[in-house]
């Protein structure tokens, strides 16, 4: 068969020949697509897709991740897809979150009786995303919060080299709590660390790591994550005018001042 094959990609006989003459007319054949045939076909395509993903959405997906939920608000919304929870732990949602595609949430019960993951009014959180909660992490109102993102309150191994070679959990004081305030931009694989809090209106680039807490109204980029623009515009300060230009504003009111007094005396 092996032999076959190689006689039939290689030889110049001309059965080799015709055989990839088919082939290669086969792999290049197409059709025309006229205009008034595909286009009701790719409605029709679309409604029956549009129709089955609604479907999806509203009757499983959603119904299944709000089951997990402690509390939830008004609109919250999720994808197509069914999201992966590991654990168990509180969700506490806000009015109109959505949690587009796939996501997966992990909670360490190990740390905390009840791991909670709290997200704010209007947040967005996009595809694959991960946010393992060993104690607490809380996102605010109005965040976009990209796809491919780690958040983590626990590394889920502990940094000392004995402890990890025995198989232990991480200590107790390894795993701190993150905040992600309002109104933040965490860019797409950026990763958020155990500890940290994004202060409000900042930006995260994209495949940022971010291991110390960023100010607010702050764009930070880079592995780790650097401070890079402020978003922030201050008042400029206050016009000074130079001592000599004072003086001579002082004399010049002096020397008005002296000239109306002599001329009330005269009248």
């Amino acid at each position: 068969m092996k032999n076959l094959y190689r006689f039939l990609a290689s030889s110049d006989h001309s059965v080799a020949r015709a055989v990839r003459h088919v082939r290669r007319q086969v792999h290049t054949f197409t059709l025309p697509a006229p205009r008034p045939v595909v286009l009701p076909m790719r409605v029709a395509f679309e409604a029956a897709r549009d129709a089955y993903y609604f479907g999806a959405r509203v009757l499983v997906c959603e119904p299944h991740f709000k089951s997990y939920c402690t509390q939830y608000g008004k609109g919250v919304r999720t994808g197509n897809f069914i999201h992966y929870i590991q654990g168990r732990g509180d969700i506490i949602l806000g009015d109109n979150v959505v949690l587009d595609g796939k996501i997966n949430f992990v909670f360490a019960a190990r740390f905390s009786d009840r791991p909670t993951l709290r997200i704010g009014d209007n947040t967005g959180i996009g595809h694959d995303c991960r946010i393992i909660v060993g104690k607490s992490i809380t996102i605010g109102k109005h965040c976009r919060i990209a796809g491919s993102v780690y958040i983590l309150d626990s590394s889920g191994h502990p940094s000392d080299p004995e402890d990890r070679k025995r198989g232990l959990p991480p200590a107790d004081s390894e795993v701190k709590p993150v905040v992600i305030e309002d109104n933040v931009w965490l860019g797409a694989r950026s990763m958020i660390f155990p500890g940290v809090t994004v202060g409000e209106g900042s930006v995260v680039a994209a495949g940022s790591i971010v291991m110390a807490d960023v100010p607010p109204y702050t764009v930070v980029a880079g592995n780790p994550a650097r401070r890079v623009a402020s978003l922030r515009t201050e008042p400029p300060p206050p016009l000074v005018e130079p001592a000599s230009d004072r003086s001579d504003a002082r004399s010049k009111g002096a020397d008005d001042a002296a000239r109306r007094s002599l001329a009330d005396s005269a009248s």
